[in-house]
C-alpha cells in the first residue's frame, strides 16, 4: 500500500536516491551524460534541494511498504496567486504503472485545490515519454521553451497546464 510522507531536510538524501535512480532511465537516452551530471548537481545537490525547501517548494515522499518509490515536489508560481507549479515528480522505474504517480499527483491536486488553484503547470522535456502520462491525466501543451541552465545546457521543454 502506498503511503505518502511530507519531505523534510533529513530526506534530502533519499530524494537523491530516487533522482539518481529515475533520472538513469528517463533521461539516460535524451541527454548526454554530461549534461545530466550537470542537472543533476544543479538541481539536486544538498544545498539545492534545503534552499528549495526553504524556499516553500513543498516535498513529499511515496512509501510503499516502507520504501521510498517516488517523490514529487510543487509550488505556488511566483507572481501569481492561484497558478502553482509542479517542478519535480519521479517514480522508480521499478515502479512505474502501479499508480504511485497518480497518488502523488491526486495529493498534491488535492493540496492546490484546498489554496484556491486555478492551474497546475510543469516542464516536460519535449523527448521524455511522461508527457504522455500527464496528458492521460489531462495536461495539455500550453508552449514549447528552451531553458537556459548554464554550462551550455538547455532543457528543450513543453510547459504543460491542467486547468482545475
Amino acid at each position: 500500500m502506498i503511503t505518502l510522507e511530507e519531505a523534510r531536510s533529513a530526506d534530502i538524501p533519499t530524494i537523491q536516491e530516487l533522482a539518481r535512480i529515475t533520472w538513469a532511465v528517463a533521461y539516460g537516452p535524451i541527454l548526454s551524460p554530461g549534461q545530466m551530471a550537470y542537472m543533476l548537481d544543479l538541481f539536486y545537490s544538498n544545498d539545492s534541494l534545503q534552499k528549495q525547501m526553504d524556499e516553500g517548494n513543498r516535498f513529499i515522499i511515496a512509501m510503499d511498504n516502507e520504501q521510498p518509490v517516488g517523490f514529487a515536489s510543487w509550488s505556488l508560481k511566483t507572481g501569481t496567486s492561484s497558478v502553482y507549479r509542479l517542478h519535480k515528480i519521479y517514480i522508480d522505474p521499478n515502479q512505474q504503472g502501479k499508480g504511485v504517480g497518480k497518488c502523488l499527483l491526486d495529493f498534491i491536486l488535492s493540496d492546490i485545490r484546498s489554496h484556491k488553484a486555478t492551474d497546475l503547470e510543469l516542464n516536460v522535456n519535449r523527448y521524455n515519454k511522461a508527457k504522455q502520462f500527464y496528458e492521460k491525466i489531462g495536461f495539455v501543451v500550453a508552449k514549447e521553451e528552451d531553458v537556459d541552465i548554464g554550462n551550455g545546457y538547455f532543457m528543450n521543454d513543453y510547459v504543460m497546464n491542467l486547468s482545475l
